[in-house]
């Protein structure tokens, strides 16, 4: 027999280990004001990488970029580049497997390679980047020259490709701002990277280097940040997260120590002990940056609440 739906109930079976188990129907009166998203249950590991991954990819990128236009000059520099881009990723995927709980988990993860889902993407670059990185260090001649190349290219999507993961997902603000996020990291990943080397021992010609790029990288994340704000002020309830609370607060400090670390890095005085100042406020600017997205998106998808009807 059949019901209205045409189902044939003499077919249809309900088996499996959730076939015992019903949910009560509660009115919308019973549930309004609830949450409709949980928000991710992810850690602060998961933001820490997202910047630490960016310095990585950023490091592999400029490496590729010394290597393939720098010649003999810049070989101490592409090979900062290349370690830098290593280590950077071995933290970065020991950040991930801390929020993962279980190493193996981050294994499974490469057990399929899909091209359509960032995160199995991500994993894939990590997972490769990383030790072609660290073996373009280490490697004489063609072997060391390929590796290289190959790390340098995908650091690139290294750098990014957390931004569009936070865009595909459900969260009011990540999904608001899907178009601004991988550029804002991008951007954000080359102002951390030069940030981090003005921190060391570089010459004149590789100082001058980290200026442009990290001019470029500062101004660019400053824009990418405004543009992500006002892809979320399109819904007042979604932009509040980036205006007040512990999230309001990193973004305002994200701002703020960008823009002084553009300042700094500009003045002609100071010497080393300026560099030293751009360079902790614009990873300062960096990390505030990541945490304020991250946070701003976990309490935007708890204020997307069932409302009851009257």
């Amino acid at each position: 027999m059949q019901d209205g739906r045409f189902i044939d109930k003499t077919i249809a079976t309900l088996e499996g280990e959730a076939s015992s188990q019903f949910a009560p129907e509660f009115p919308v009166e019973a549930v309004a004001g609830r949450p409709l998203l949980k928000p991710p249950v992810w850690i602060w590991a998961v933001p820490a990488y997202f910047f630490v991954g960016g310095v990585g990819g950023a490091a592999m990128t400029m490496g590729l970029a010394a290597q393939l236009f720098g010649g003999p000059p810049l070989r101490r520099f592409d090979r900062r580049c290349r370690w830098t881009g290593a280590v950077a990723g071995g933290v970065g995927s020991a950040l991930l497997i801390w929020d993962l709980g279980r190493k193996e988990r981050f294994l499974f993860m490469l057990r399929v390679f899909r091209p359509t889902s960032p995160m199995s993407v991500g994993s894939w670059v990590l997972a490769a980047a990383t030790p072609l990185s660290g073996a373009s260090a280490v490697l004489p001649g063609p072997l060391g020259w390929l590796a290289g190349v190959a790390a340098g290219l995908l650091g690139l999507p290294l750098a990014t490709y957390t931004g569009v993961l936070l865009g595909t997902t459900a969260v009011p603000l990540w999904s608001e701002s899907r178009r601004a996020l991988p550029i804002l990291f991008g951007a954000s990943a080359v102002a951390s990277m030069t940030s981090v080397f003005e921190l060391m021992n570089l010459d004149q010609r590789e100082r001058r280097i980290m200026f442009r790029f990290g001019t470029a990288g500062r101004v660019a994340e400053l824009a990418a940040a405004a543009w992500m704000e006002q892809e979320a002020r399109r819904t007042a309830r979604i932009s509040k997260p980036l205006r007040d609370g512990l999230s309001g607060t990193l973004w305002e400090a994200a701002t703020a120590c960008t823009m002084a670390s553009l300042v700094v890095s500009a003045l002609p005085f100071g010497g080393r002990r300026k560099r030293f100042v751009g360079g902790v406020l614009g990873i300062a600017g960096g990390l505030c940056l990541r945490f304020a997205v991250f946070y701003a998106g976990k309490r935007s998808a708890l204020s997307s609440t069932l409302h009851s009807t009257p």
